[in-house]
């Protein structure tokens, strides 16, 4: 047939595109030969859909839910950690408000640690996507709208213990009521204000040893085990909390292991740069965390601060760590190197332990073997200098330590089984 006597065809398309259209699908999907169209083509039927946008095969892409949880996160511990991971848990993507300086002077006293150091230690998270800087303590209406239309924030996430303000008042009461709050367990054995009592006692009790030379209260011998009681951990490690907190992953066969070691007691900013470093050195950074003995020989009696464990799940919590050692040996040997295939040992300039005699370096093997690298410390905090912060404001600390004692006292009195992890 020739352009004339199909017009009407043509017509028909040009004045009702929709008609003609459906009539040519209907078609298609049935098998029809096209001839009765009078040779008017069906376009074949993936490209029919997609240039018209019918039965198009598009994937929907699902709603990602983000969640906000906020925080001093002064002396950043294994709980803090913990706590946000439980957070990040009930959505896809977490958002961290960190509480100013000023706010946290208003409503709990001094903070130990600067508003950069607290930055660096929770962007350092594994679990946190963004960070939101000077945050308020309290969740005002008009920062929760903000939270929910600028941030795009689905819900806002705190811990099962009471959050208040200095009126008495609930800090999340307008996060509740507008039903966008959930809640987590609160991690058990640790907070920051049991670290600064940690703190307190310790040179509480060094101080009683060297004035007293090395005799209690009592006049009696003092025992090394006696000047800890005072500040024991109450946290009760499980094997469960070590797998929630590790990558479960091994390193590539070829992958170059970068290994570095150390207490990281009281896990600071300093601690965060220098293992971000050791691991753009590599393909995968293995940590060594010392006993608690090890620390004690090397350090004084009054370290470490953190146990063993405590300091172990604050290393695995960093997102540049992939790996641990949990008891470490003080010295890299020939063996350990061979056994965990590492490629590069390496050691900050900034440590407790500056004063290594040749005869006790501990990387003497890895020197001879020309895999170690003294790494230039990006930040000069250590946990001693973290500890004198709390010691030069000794009376502060002690005040604001009895205030929150008394709260947390209450919480333990009161608190009720709340399931999660």
């Amino acid at each position: 047939m020739d352009y004339e006597s199909n017009s009407w065809i043509w017509e028909g398309v040009y004045y009702y595109p929709h008609l003609f259209g459906g009539l040519m699908l209907t078609a298609a999907l049935l098998g029809l030969s096209t001839s009765y169209f009078a040779g008017v083509g069906v376009p074949s039927l993936p490209f029919f859909w997609s240039d018209f946008g019918i039965f198009y095969n598009k994937k929907c892409e699902k709603k990602r839910i983000r969640v906000y949880m906020d925080g001093c996160f002064d002396l950043m511990h294994y709980g803090h950690a913990n706590a946000l991971r439980q957070a990040k848990a009930l959505g896809d993507e977490l958002v961290v408000g960190l509480v100013s300086d000023e706010e946290i002077i208003a409503n709990k006293g001094p903070p130990v640690l600067s508003m950069v150091e607290r930055l660096a230690l929770v962007s350092g998270l594994k679990w946190v996507d963004e960070v939101i800087s000077n945050a308020p303590y309290e969740i005002t209406e008009q920062f929760m709208n903000s939270l929910f239309n600028e941030h795009k924030i689905d819900y806002i996430i705190h811990g099962d213990d009471p959050c208040l303000l200095p009126d008495g008042t609930d800090a999340y009461a307008l996060a509740k009521k507008a039903g966008r709050y959930k809640q987590i367990k609160r991690t058990e054995g640790v907070s920051s204000t049991d670290i600064v009592g940690r703190i307190l006692s310790s040179v509480s009790d060094t101080k009683v040893h060297q004035d007293c030379n090395s005799t209690s209260l009592h006049g009696e011998p003092q025992k090394e085990s006696e000047s800890k009681v005072a500040h024991i951990s109450q946290f009760l490690p499980t094997s469960r909390r070590i797998v929630q907190f590790s990558n479960g992953k091994g390193p590539a066969p070829n992958a170059r292991i970068v290994y570095i070691d150390g207490a990281f007691d009281l896990f600071h900013a300093g601690h965060v740069e220098i293992l971000k470093i050791a691991r753009q050195l590599g393909d995968f950074l293995l940590v060594g965390i010392h006993t608690d003995q090890t620390v004690s020989e090397h350090r004084g009696n009054q370290y470490p601060i953190m146990h063993l464990h405590e300091r172990s799940l604050s290393v695995l919590a960093c997102r540049y760590v992939d790996e641990v050692i949990i008891g470490a040996p003080w010295e890299v040997t020939n063996d350990m190197i061979t056994t965990f295939n590492i490629s590069l040992v390496v050691h900050g300039t900034v440590a407790e332990n500056s004063l290594l005699t040749a005869e006790s370096d501990p990387y003497k093997v890895p020197k001879s073997m020309g895999i170690f690298r003294l790494l230039e410390s990006p930040k000069d905090i250590t946990t001693t200098s973290v500890a004198q912060r709390i010691v030069a404001n000794h009376d502060a600390y002690t005040k604001r330590n009895a205030k929150k004692a008394a709260s947390e006292k209450k919480y333990y009195v009161e608190k009720k089984y709340v399931s999660g992890d």
